[in-house]
């Protein structure tokens, strides 16, 4: 795996670029004095308070807050990830990402490179079979797939765009093609092209007799297939396994078509297949994705919500669907930071997508997305279904189902509304509910009296994120390594003093975030708290983050590097007082809640079994 991105890299980027001229491209502005002004693309306004300074290199609106460099108005505009923004802005310069991996010695630069190379082999191979599949599909064997495809409504521009091809009925036709390009057969099988038998390791092609439909990443490099069968084999839909570049609880059908629309997408609509898809495409709705035969995940919020602020999931609506519908509510809610939407559209029952938006068109499809339920309305009456409300102990069920739910909301205007609504319905007071919730949330994260009262805090952030012209209550713990994060984010350059090992940091929510920023800017040698925020954005570490970042540290900053050190010194001594039996628990508390154990804590928890087994 590549380095980070060297911050000496960033800085020499980010002078070479003419901010005035890269958003001149996406918004239409106009000289104001010695600035460029324009309605801001990231909120509805009349009125122009969006300005673009070309002698800071910074954009900012007076409206929404919305503020950065070129790096945050690529991410913020085109929904990119920070190494995107990076790589496509270094694109446009004419100029090679340079990572700190540059500067390793040479067998290990070496070793990365060769990692690199060979990923990118595996790329090159898909697209090889992609472009096959294709050409199949012009073929006289494929008038089978041709005949399907046109009864399905699909026109040849939709074909085209969505690289829809056919895999013929044979057991080796795939495998000759790339056998002929020099592309060995155990490297088709690693990237799912074939099967392998175990006993005497024949192979023969995955995908026979089906359509084929490339799923490809935000460039439109192709990481994978998957096959409709024509007649009547078993599954009738067929994905690639898991592979180096394809992992299906992160991938995204139809992601990248998306992407492609010239106009900026206000949501996305998540949907089954890979035909619903297709068919929504070719009636002129290209906002639509699918899930590859698994559950929506968090990776996949993750990479939906870089793209767009609302997403509608669209189920069947049966008993199954609905089922899938509150496994997705479950993972969604954790994901719901303010100014994120989550809709639900239930379909008449025995009805897909495909199948209803050929009978009705566009409009009526599209009226009923406009028309999808809001996640509050959707919370509140899966959590009612089957009570009686008119009798005290329905509402007490109740109410303990939708409290449930609000423990995995993040704390912020929605988790605030959804809590006053909750009062509404059933009679309780706000600040009682707030005692039945406090008891999940102090004990994952301590809070901070203080911050409760204080309202002088300076309102940072970017984009969406940003609450201009008002400040807000923060709440960011009092437990020292969260007052140690804190200072680290606000003070990126406090890592170069920071201790080589980390055997003094809590393996708490915070200790490991703390290590994976204090990594990151050692690495990075980053100096800037808004290029931090950046490597985390649209994860909950990144949220988390902006939240640290919305109040500012009550001291001094040339105060805060001893701070830092007195809260190390403080947790250290913490950890040495801790018995054997104390620290086996807690390593295993972090195992079981689902946090990968670092390799030294893995091997500090083998020790500690060996040492009290022999007691």
């Amino acid at each position: 795996m590549a380095g980070p991105i060297s911050q000496r890299f960033i800085d020499d980027l980010l002078a070479r670029v003419d901010i005035g001229e890269l958003v001149g491209e996406r918004v239409v502005l106009k000289k104001a004095g010695r600035n460029l002004s324009g309605l801001c693309p990231f909120h509805d306004e009349k009125s122009p308070s969006f300005t673009v300074s070309r002698e800071k290199q910074f954009y900012h609106c007076f409206g929404c807050g919305a503020h950065g460099n070129a790096l945050r108005f690529l991410m913020e505009y085109d929904r990119l990830s920070f190494p995107e923004a990076v790589e496509q802005l270094a694109q446009r310069q004419g100029m090679e990402v340079e990572r700190e991996d540059d500067h390793l010695p040479a067998a290990q630069k070496e070793k990365l490179a060769e990692q690199r190379r060979k990923r990118d082999a595996g790329v090159n191979l898909l697209e090889l079979a992609s472009d096959w599949f294709r050409q199949q599909l012009t073929e006289q064997h494929a008038a089978e797939a041709r005949r399907y495809l046109d009864g399905r409504g699909l026109n040849s521009d939709i074909i085209d765009a969505f690289a829809i091809g056919f895999a013929p009925d044979s057991w080796d036709g795939l495998k000759q093609y790339l056998n002929g390009h020099s592309v060995a057969e155990n490297v088709q099988v690693e990237y799912g092209l074939l099967r392998q038998r175990e006993d005497d390791s024949r192979t023969w092609d995955l995908f026979r007799n089906r359509v084929i439909f490339p799923i490809r990443d935000w460039k439109g490099r192709t990481l994978g297939f998957g096959g409709r069968v024509l007649g009547d084999a078993k599954p009738k839909y067929l994905n690639s396994p898991e592979t180096p570049v394809f992992h299906k609880g992160r991938e995204l059908y139809g992601l990248y078509e998306a992407r492609q629309q010239k106009s900026n997408i206000a949501r996305l609509v998540v949907v089954e297949g890979y035909m619903d898809v297709v068919a929504l495409a070719q009636h002129g709705i290209h906002n639509a994705v699918a899930t590859l035969g698994t559950a929506i995940t968090e990776e996949h919020l993750t990479r939906l919500y870089r793209v767009v602020d609302e997403v509608v999931f669209c189920f069947d609506g049966d008993g199954a669907g609905r089922r899938a519908a509150k496994r997705a509510l479950e993972v969604a809610l954790p994901s719901m930071i303010d100014g994120r939407q989550a809709r639900f559209l239930f379909l008449p029952e025995g009805e897909d997508p495909d199948s209803l938006v050929r009978q009705e068109g566009r409009e009526a499809f599209q009226a009923r997305i406009e028309c999808a339920s809001p996640l509050s309305e959707f919370l509140f009456d899966q959590a009612r279904e089957g009570l009686d409300l008119k009798r005290v102990e329905g509402r007490e069920r109740f109410v303990a189902h939708v409290l449930e739910k609000l423990r995995l909301l993040p704390q912020g205007v929605l988790h605030s509304l959804l809590m006053e609504e909750l009062s509404t319905r059933s009679g309780i007071s706000v600040s009682r509910l707030e005692q039945f919730v406090a008891p999940a949330s102090q004990a994952a994260q301590p809070q901070d009296n203080a911050a409760a009262s204080d309202t002088g805090e300076t309102s940072v952030g970017a984009g969406r994120f940003a609450t201009a012209g008002r400040t807000t209550k923060v709440h960011i713990g009092s437990a020292p390594i969260t007052r140690a994060l804190h200072l680290l984010v606000h003070n990126p350059g406090l890592s170069s003093d920071l201790p080589e090992q980390n055997d003094w940091c809590p393996e708490s929510e915070d200790g490991l975030l703390f290590i994976e920023v204090a990594r990151l800017l050692k690495a990075g040698g980053y100096r800037s708290s808004q290029v931090l925020l950046a490597h985390f954005h649209g994860t909950e570490q990144g949220a988390r983050l902006i939240t640290l970042l919305k109040r500012a540290p009550d001291m001094a900053r040339e105060d805060q590097a001893a701070e830092l050190r007195a809260l190390i010194d403080m947790l250290y001594k913490q950890r040495q007082r801790l018995s054997p039996e104390e620290e086996y628990q807690q390593l295993l508390a972090v195992s079981r809640s689902g946090q990968k154990l670092t390799a030294t804590q893995q091997h500090r928890l083998l020790a500690l079994i060996e040492e009290l087994g022999r007691r």
